[in-house]
């Protein structure tokens, strides 16, 4: 997925993991990302980790897509600062998925709080249709249903991790 987001490559983010409801990615802050105040722009660590979100939500290999995302800024990131953005998904129903990232410098402060809800669309991206040709071809094992091939995808019965949403 990173080969095609243009905006992640262009903040130097590093997908450190990534799978079904959970990223971490890492980027280092360069000077012509900072404000006025020569500090980070809040739009750094907002998409930072809205990317960190898009990695861990995107991972099953369906479009999952932001409807709604908050950041609190905790301390200030400068120049040179290594962050480290770790996305974990807290509960999930069919269509919809409630995520927290925690965004921490090098010292390992957290430097910012961010929570995003992301809608699950039916569509695959292509990488994971390559992906699925892939492993079919090479007999490396099953391929997974989509969401949608079975009775439970339009339920509105929530399926969750941690927490049940009504």
């Amino acid at each position: 997925m990173l080969n095609a987001d243009a905006f992640s490559r262009w903040l130097g983010v590093e997908v450190l993991e990534a799978a079904p409801g959970l990223s971490r990615i890492g980027m280092t802050v360069r000077d012509d990302m900072v404000n006025g105040f020569g500090t980070s722009h809040g739009g750094i660590v907002f998409s930072f980790a809205d990317s960190a979100l898009a990695f861990a939500t995107n991972a099953g290999g369906f479009v999952s897509v932001a409807v709604d995302c908050t950041v609190s800024f905790t301390r200030p990131v400068r120049p040179g600062d290594r962050l480290t953005a770790l996305c974990t998904e807290e509960s999930t129903t069919n269509t919809l998925a409630f995520c927290s990232v925690t965004v921490r410098n090098q010292d390992d402060v957290t430097v910012g709080h961010f929570r995003g809800t992301v809608h699950r669309t039916r569509h695959r991206h292509p990488a994971a249709d390559a992906s699925r040709t892939d492993h079919a071809r090479a007999g490396s094992g099953p391929v997974e249903a989509a969401p949608g091939d079975d009775a439970r995808a339009d339920a509105d019965t929530p399926t969750t991790k941690s927490t049940r949403i009504e």
